[in-house]
């Protein structure tokens, strides 16, 4: 029998659970699951809730920003992130650090308006009344400003095609700004409607945050880059050359820019923030230009190697799922941070330390020896082996001739069989 899903969203949590579990022909076990990891608040966030669904969560250490020492929460599935972002920012920490700058703090949304006969017309119009209608996209979010946030400016771009687009600049303050700013778009649209007698298109923000950049700076003695047999001076200069490379290929610029965001997005996740919208504008801000690029540069003279990440964070630490987030207020704590900015300047730097402990590792022992070592443990863990049986597991499925999950299985099997017989 077909399970009957309307009006879902209207049923309680167990009749749900009882639908998805009939529907999908679980068993009693794995139906248990949902209410393993259920948490009532959690109703409010998402519609059609069943429960959640849980990600490791560990710090990254050895973090210095602008003479600050920072704990680093992070939420990721992947073995290796927390470890190379801790590693990164150890070479830097002796080096003094990151020092990092918020170049700016705006969110940016869009009024588009179609099929205009004459947009130059239409935009001088709009540009007259902008103050007015700045005092409206006030008037539409007034605790905002008496926050000291509020309407910034009024940008109009021609995009052609009949196409004009009415960027309004909005300081959000502390808040990733997405629904204020939202609500301030409606109300200016409907202002300029009855200014243009055209109705708009769309009123909607845009995640391309470029009234929100960071940028993120470190010097270090090319003798603390110094890998077993490979110089300092040697591993700055390949670190350099890598970094040459993701400026002027898109494939490896792809690769340079997922090792940053995965640090960011671990960090993001971590404190309640849109991912996904840290990730799009990243993405944009990297094909400014018209070619995609690494966000990062590193460059040497010899002596020092400096590196920059400059990249859109707009992120917030009050509103949204952030106050009904325990966890998310949690790590607010451990990373010691009040205020936006210093979020971001938190991330950005983590992005950079990424980057250094991933390209420093390409250029010398290659990124396998230690990703991999990370890997098995994950490997060696969903075979069934126990945290004591961790360390001979996988000294045995590193010199294995095939390293897969039957072999794990197979490798933990022998280990116990001869461990019963001693």
């Amino acid at each position: 029998m077909t399970a009957d899903f309307r009006h879902f969203y209207q049923k309680s949590w167990a009749e749900r659970t009882a639908i998805v579990a009939e529907n999908a022909h679980l068993s009693s076990t794995e139906a248990a699951l949902f209410k393993k990891y259920y948490l009532p608040q959690h109703h409010e966030i998402i519609e059609n809730y069943l429960t959640d669904y849980p990600l490791p969560m560990g710090v990254a250490v050895n973090f210095v920003i602008d003479e600050q020492p920072r704990i680093v929460p992070m939420v990721t599935e992947e073995p290796s992130v927390i470890a190379a972002a801790s590693n990164g920012a150890k070479i830097i920490k002796r080096a003094g650090g990151f020092k990092t700058a918020l170049n700016q703090r705006e969110m940016i949304g869009q009024i588009v308006l179609e099929h205009l006969q004459d947009p130059e017309q239409t935009a001088d119009l709009i540009k007259a009344h902008a103050p007015g209608l700045l005092k409206v996209a006030d008037e539409a979010h007034p605790s905002l400003k008496k926050r000291g946030g509020g309407a910034r400016q009024l940008r109009v771009r021609q995009l052609g095609q009949g196409y004009l687009s009415i960027d309004l600049f909005v300081d959000v303050q502390a808040a990733m700004g997405a629904n204020m700013l939202n609500t301030m778009l409606e109300a200016v649209a409907k202002s300029i409607g009855v200014l243009t007698k055209t109705n708009a298109l769309m009123s909607i923000l845009s995640n391309f945050a470029t009234a929100s950049l960071v940028t993120a700076t470190c010097e270090l003695p090319v003798s603390l880059l110094q890998a077993g047999r490979y110089a300092g001076d040697l591993v700055a200069q390949k670190i350099a050359s890598a970094s040459t490379v993701a400026q002027i290929d898109p494939y490896r610029a792809a690769t340079h820019n997922k090792g940053i965001m995965n640090g960011i997005d671990a960090v993001a996740i971590a404190t309640g923030n849109d991912w996904r919208a840290i990730e799009s504008g990243a993405h944009a801000y990297a094909a400014k230009d018209g070619q995609y690029r690494g966000m990062s540069t590193w460059t040497t003279d010899g002596r020092i190697l400096s590196g920059t990440l400059t990249m859109p964070l707009p992120v917030g630490v009050v509103g949204g799922s952030i106050k009904i987030n325990e966890l998310a207020q949690l790590n607010q704590r451990l990373l010691g941070i009040t205020t936006a900015g210093d979020l971001a300047k938190t991330m950005a730097a983590v992005g950079l330390a990424q980057n250094l402990a991933a390209l420093r590792a390409l250029v010398t022992t290659g990124i396998q020896q230690g990703h991999m070592h990370l890997q098995l443990k994950s490997l060696a863990l969903a075979a069934g082996a126990t945290p004591s049986e961790l360390p001979i597991i996988l000294q045995r499925l590193e010199q294995a001739p095939q390293q897969d999950l039957a072999t794990t299985q197979q490798l933990i099997a022998t280990y116990r069989q001869t461990k019963d017989e001693n």
